[in-house]
Formats: structure tokens, C-alpha cells, sequence
């Protein structure tokens, strides 16, 4: 019931939504720092980022195809092959203006991936809220049900006890009192007291 409030540090939101950038932006940087080692309108090191997501490309197909594929195999193999073939033009171009456009492009395809992911996740989330409070609400109710229902045996039991003090009391009373005839009660029609029935 007393569950422990966690409150999540502002890094821990902004990462996530940050990640496409951030991988897209470091893919830049490090296909520009090839480019300048010597990538630039080198054909054999064009040729071999083409493989690569190439490669990449068949091996995100192979992944998805069939009932056993993995959705998320397939995905990281297909964001590979775009990563390499990104890698490949940014590293082989001579100019900015062609990485940057790709960057912006991949960026942008990067952030409505993820925004699917999101909902979904952010959709699980609050199923999972609603799930656990309907079920917090259930026990308050029936922790609240069961109190009631022992005050009340309590309370029962509280009242038959009186009763049955304050009965002893009054027939120990009348057997006290001057001049009491039990046989006398018994003739009149009244029922026979519990001493005669025990002695009996």
C-alpha cells in the first residue's frame, strides 16, 4: 500500500528522446573524420560500405521474413544498412551540403521511428498504471469489507457476552431475593429454571 515515490532525474527523460540525434550526429562526425583521412572519392572504400549495408540490408530481410522472424533483429539490421550506407555517401562526398541533407533525412526518419515506439511504450505504461490502481482500489475495498465484518463479529460477540453476564447477574439476583420459591414459578406455568434443570 505505502509504495515508494521514485521521481525520475531530468537526465533520465531527455536521453531517450535525444538517442536518434545522438547517433545520427555521431555517424556524421565520424563518416566526415574518414573523409578526411582519405575516404573522399576513394571508389574501394565506397564499394566496401556498399557491401556492408548491403549485407546488412539482406540480413534485416532474412530476419523478418517467416514466422520465426524478430522484429527487433530486423530492425537493428535495417538501421545498420541505413547507418553504413549514410556512413558511406557522408564519407565519399567532398562537400557538406550532401551530408547534411542525408544527416536532416536520417535524423527525421530516425525520431518517426522511434515515436512509434514511444506510443507504444507510453500506452503499455498507462494500461499498466490503470491495472495496478484498479487492483489497489480492489484491496482498499475488500481490506475496508473485511474491517467491517470483524468490527461487527466483534461487536456480536461484545453484545451476546453482556447479555449473557447481565442474565447470570438477574438469576443469581432473584435466587437471592427473600421469600423466592422456584416451585412456585413452576406451577404458575412458568418455564423451569436452569438450576432445577441442571440439578435434574
Amino acid at each position: 500500500m505505502n509504495e515508494q515515490i521514485v521521481a525520475r532525474h531530468w537526465l533520465a527523460h531527455i536521453t531517450p528522446k535525444a538517442a536518434p540525434a545522438l547517433a545520427t550526429s555521431t555517424v556524421l562526425i565520424l563518416a566526415r573524420i574518414w573523409n578526411a583521412n582519405g575516404a573522399e572519392h576513394s571508389l574501394g572504400n565506397a564499394v566496401l560500405m556498399t557491401a556492408l549495408s548491403l549485407a546488412a540490408a539482406a540480413a534485416g530481410a532474412c530476419a523478418s521474413v517467416g514466422r520465426a522472424g524478430d522484429p527487433v533483429i530486423a530492425g537493428t539490421a535495417f538501421a545498420a544498412s541505413g547507418a553504413l550506407a549514410f556512413a558511406g555517401v557522408a564519407g565519399y562526398a567532398d562537400g557538406l551540403p550532401l551530408p547534411l541533407l542525408l544527416w536532416s533525412v536520417a535524423t527525421a526518419g530516425a525520431y518517426g521511428l522511434a515515436a512509434r515506439y514511444w506510443r507504444t511504450d507510453r500506452r503499455d505504461r498507462v494500461t499498466y498504471e490503470r491495472h495496478v490502481s484498479d487492483r489497489r482500489e480492489e484491496r482498499v475495498h475488500i481490506e475496508r469489507v473485511e474491517t467491517i465484518r470483524g468490527t461487527t463479529q466483534v461487536e456480536v460477540a461484545r453484545t451476546g457476552a453482556a447479555y449473557a453476564e447481565s442474565l447470570a447477574q438477574a438469576l443469581t439476583a432473584r435466587a437471592m431475593l427473600p421469600g423466592f420459591d422456584p416451585r412456585a414459578l413452576e406451577s404458575a406455568g412458568l418455564p423451569e429454571l436452569p438450576e432445577r434443570r441442571d440439578a435434574a
